[in-house]
């Protein structure tokens, strides 16, 4: 049973994170595409031979996509990470796609997108990059909303923040009336908003995107190349919170070919014991106790910290009991909330890339099954708490 019959597309799919998501919402996505060949692989191995067209998004004709209801896209995030170039959308290669992203909206009309990237976004070179994309997005009748989410808020122990973006197509041009009819996929009760004069705040707190030189914060929203931006508190936690020692393998499953023992032994004799927590990330041994990463040897009584696409991050050592390994391919599964042996098609070697890039199903899952219902409502009562909080 499908909600609300939406039909939902997938660009950029990668191994499939938006899919598994919307399925386990009850959405049906019925057109996926994505450039590399070996996630096209691991995505028909799960979802069926043809669930996927393999080739670059900006040679497909618009017209070979079907008509749907939602346009979901985990779009490149490399040029806006802290492990890529941090060219942003003046990547020539990467940053063009969100423009793809812009055009297929503008043709195909449908009801809702909804895109994902790091939270980086918000803040590169002052928010100057995030503003363009919401410039775009925000000419093309949908009312906007973004939120910070984080997996660990679904049991999930990694420090993963995302920026999730959802746009939802009007009719009227009248953003007040909107905004008294409309609901949020993003908000919760604690974060009860309030308004009395609601055409006051639109007037007074919704201003020009183009001129606003001020923060991006955690949630905000835009329309008609206006926003308006808030720092809430984090999303609260709806499933219990995990460590990252709830959800490894049993040792006695782990093959040797993850073990850096003896090599650890020697790296710790150089390396000085920190025994303290980063963002919630148990940090054991590190070079002269400084930050780099690729000295640190981490502990299991926290969370992991972001798993990325970086091959040297495969690498990276945790003592677990009395010896030190690395996080297996089944580990990375469980960090991004996938089945274990999602992409058991690829090599243990490519998988960590293919988790490090993905997107974490139940987030999505979480946002899909918001859509159309009434969370919190943008009424004239309201707006007032939020007029407050600005």
């Amino acid at each position: 049973m499908k909600t609300n019959n939406l039909q939902a597309v997938e660009l950029f799919a990668g191994i499939g994170g938006f899919r598994l998501g919307l399925q386990n919402a009850n959405i049906e996505t019925i057109w996926a595409n994505d450039i590399n060949e070996l996630s096209y692989q691991v995505y028909e191995s799960n979802f069926g031979k043809n669930s996927i067209v393999l080739g670059d998004i900006n040679k497909i004709p618009i017209s070979d996509i079907p008509n749907h209801d939602i346009l979901t896209a985990g779009f490149p995030c490399q040029p806006f990470s802290p492990a890529g170039k941090k060219l942003g959308v003046r990547d020539s290669v990467r940053g063009t796609l969100f423009e793809r992203i812009v055009e297929i909206i503008d043709e195909k009309q449908p009801k809702y997108f909804f895109l994902e990237n790091v939270k980086r976004l918000l803040t590169m070179e002052n928010g100057y990059h995030f503003r363009v994309i919401l410039n775009a997005l925000s000419e093309l009748d949908y009312l906007i909303e973004w939120r910070i989410i984080s997996p660990i808020s679904f049991g999930i122990p990694q420090n993963r923040d995302r920026i999730f973006i959802f746009g939802t197509k009007l009719n009227s041009t009248n953003i007040t009336s909107h905004l008294l009819e409309s609901t949020s996929v993003f908000l919760t009760k604690p974060d009860v908003i309030d308004l009395e004069e609601i055409e006051l705040l639109v007037d007074k707190y919704m201003i020009p995107i183009v001129v606003n030189k001020g923060k991006n914060y955690n949630w905000g929203m835009a329309y008609k190349n206006q926003m308006l931006t808030l720092n809430l508190p984090a999303l609260p936690d709806i499933k219990p919170r995990q460590k990252l020692k709830d959800i490894l393998q049993d040792e006695a499953m782990v093959d040797a070919q993850f073990d850096f023992t003896i090599d650890t032994l020697e790296r710790i004799k150089k390396s000085k014991f920190v025994n303290r927590y980063c963002h919630g990330v148990e940090l054991l041994y590190n070079q002269d106790g400084g930050s780099r990463l690729g000295y640190t040897i981490f502990g299991i009584n926290g969370i992991a910290s972001t798993l990325t696409a970086s091959t040297s991050r495969h690498y990276e050592r945790y003592q677990v009991g009395d010896k030190f390994r690395r996080l297996t391919n089944v580990e990375y599964a469980r960090l991004m909330g996938f089945p274990d042996d999602w992409c058991r098609v690829a090599r243990i070697y490519d998988q960590y890339a293919l988790y490090g890039n993905a997107i974490v199903p139940v987030c999505v899952e979480w946002v899909c099954q918001r859509i159309g219902k009434i969370n919190i409502e943008f009424t004239k009562s309201n707006w007032q708490q939020l007029s407050l909080a600005i």
